[in-house]
């Protein structure tokens, strides 16, 4: 096992062309950590350039102790794991697993003893004697799990490893991965466009846009805590709704004026963002996430000031869950964050056409409790969980957490380690 260390990396092509800047990420020993990000965001490029795939423009690679910018990507002792399995069509399931043991000329005797015990610890033993075209995606993927394993290196270095597989095997097999990796305990970087799957497998996530670092931080800090507008509406699903907002001073306090509402914000809320307190009088840009609104039906008791009203213009039962659309009377947010993360989904013209038009209506997205009997066109009354709203300013796009800077010094944590700000 090794430490992973990025120190000022970037990758600049030939046409010009900057795919990655000023790079600086620490993976610590046996940690598992998810690089995720918008198509052409640079963590492919990233990874690619810690495997000794792609050259590197600027800056230090560092595995373990050593710096390995100009090392050959067979001399780094890392084992890669590729979206398309990359597996060898003419080998069985055992050659595959076995090819880099044999490069290494171990011994016949080693080779059949760990590409056995890779083989029970996957659950491919009936498989070892069967071609790759004999076996589901599932299994395939699991053989090119096996091949990285059996050779016991530094560092695991996987790109989009589950893209190809359908829904319900994508779910098991992150678990798998992540049971694996937990198990053999080596220093794992996983790149992923699913933002689901980063926030489930990694020890930390750091979050990629246009080749540089946003944040770096436990999933769960990167959900409560985003350190902009961009992380908060990249993590989470369904994602972040965000409405412009006035921050006015009501009763001692403060409020959101989110259209012809106001959302009264409580004082526990206030302490932990005690910045708001200069935004009094100013507009910025409100979080809202679909978890923290409810069907204000189910709940008889929220505040009348922590509530919104709109028309329900859509209604998807989940079972365990009703997701509801609903049409407010608000200013969308329109920024240059927002329009990205549009781009990403494909929504960009919505955006775009929103702002042309000056639309003043913003559609929501709630996760409503399945009891809910909301239905499409009609209004409804929607209750807030004030106290999980988020805030970023509506210029710099940066999280309103406790002093003008945000979360901007507590950019990268380390392991076990919380943000500043």
């Amino acid at each position: 096992m090794a430490q992973v260390t990025l120190a000022g990396v970037g990758k600049v092509y030939p046409d010009g062309t900057r795919a990655v800047s000023g790079l600086d990420l620490h993976v610590g020993d046996g940690e598992f950590m998810v690089l995720v990000g918008p198509s052409g965001c640079g963590k492919t490029t990233a990874l690619r350039m810690v495997a000794g795939l792609e050259e590197i423009s600027e800056g230090t690679v560092s595995i373990g102790e050593r710096v390995v910018n100009r090392l050959p990507a067979r001399d780094r002792d890392i084992a890669m794991v590729f979206q398309s399995y990359a597996l060898y069509p003419h080998l069985t399931v055992f050659d595959n697993i076995a090819f880099g043991l044999r490069l290494r000329k171990e011994s016949k005797e080693e080779i059949d003893r760990r590409v056995n015990e890779v083989a029970r610890v996957l659950g491919l033993e009936a498989f070892l004697d069967r071609k790759p075209r004999a076996l589901s995606g599932g299994q395939r993927q699991r053989v090119a799990m096996g091949r990285a394993i059996v050779r016991q290196p530094s560092a695991y270095l996987m790109d989009e490893p589950l893209s190809n597989l359908d829904a319900k095997l994508r779910v098991h097999m992150r678990a798998e991965i992540s049971s694996l990796q937990t198990e053999f305990g080596v220093t794992t970087i996983y790149v992923t466009h699913d933002q689901v799957e980063a926030m489930t497998m990694g020890d930390r996530v750091a979050v990629m846009r246009k080749g540089e670092l946003q944040q770096v931080a436990p999933p769960q800090q990167l959900y409560e805590r985003p350190v902009n507008l961009f992380v908060g509406g990249f993590i989470g699903s369904p994602a972040m709704n965000m409405v412009e907002a006035d921050i006015e001073r009501r009763n001692g306090g403060l409020a959101a004026v989110v259209g012809r509402h106001e959302l009264s914000l409580p004082p526990e809320l206030l302490a932990y963002r005690t910045a708001l307190e200069s935004y009094a009088g100013k507009r910025v840009i409100v979080g809202i996430r679909p978890e923290n609104l409810e069907d204000a039906a189910l709940e008889p008791d929220s505040p009348s000031d922590q509530r919104l009203q709109g028309v329900v213009v859509l209604r998807e039962p989940l079972g365990s869950e009703i997701v509801a659309h609903i049409k407010i009377e608000a200013s969308p947010a329109l920024t240059e964050d927002v329009r990205e993360l549009a781009r990403d989904v494909g929504q960009e013209g919505a955006v775009q056409a929103a702002a042309e038009e000056g639309v003043q209506e913003t559609t929501l997205v709630g996760r409503f409790g399945p009891r809910s009997r909301v239905k499409s066109g009609e209004v409804v009354d929607v209750a807030v969980e004030a106290g999980a709203l988020h805030f970023f300013d509506l210029e710099t796009g940066l999280g309103i957490y406790s002093n003008d800077k945000a979360t901007a010094r507590g950019r990268e944590s380390q392991p076990g380690e919380g943000a500043e700000g």
